[in-house]
């Protein structure tokens, strides 16, 4: 899911870091814009959810598999994004959201309508 995503003059100062200090220091720095829940909430509502990273062939894609994140950037066309990965039954766990119920039919009771008839 999307953290951030930023261009032109903005992102030039990020491309700068990367080149400067690395690419590790440009995940520290923009994962101050990861605000847990709420940046999950809106990636979801926005269409920010990704089955797999975007990128382009001239992207460099740098992944940070302890933290989760991944920064996509491009000193052809001035971008930066960062990306955490996103597992909706993990997230759902920390979120300490009830996993869904299994749907076995020897649990399952017939419904009633309001007559006390069985559907």
């Amino acid at each position: 899911m999307s953290i951030v995503f930023i261009q032109g003059e903005e992102a030039g100062a990020v491309l700068d870091m990367i080149d400067k200090a690395g690419p590790e220091t440009a995940i520290h720095h923009l994962s101050q814009w990861d605000f847990g829940t709420e940046t999950k909430d809106a990636a979801l509502v926005n269409g920010y959810v990704y089955a797999e990273i975007p990128q382009s062939p001239t992207d460099r894609v740098v992944r940070d598999k302890s933290s989760g994140y991944a920064l996509t950037y491009n000193h052809q066309f001035a971008y930066v994004s960062l990306l955490r990965r996103f597992d909706p039954v993990v997230e759902d766990v920390r979120g300490s959201v009830a996993p869904p119920a299994r749907l076995g039919f020897e649990r399952q009771r017939p419904a009633r309508r309001a007559n006390g008839l069985r559907l």
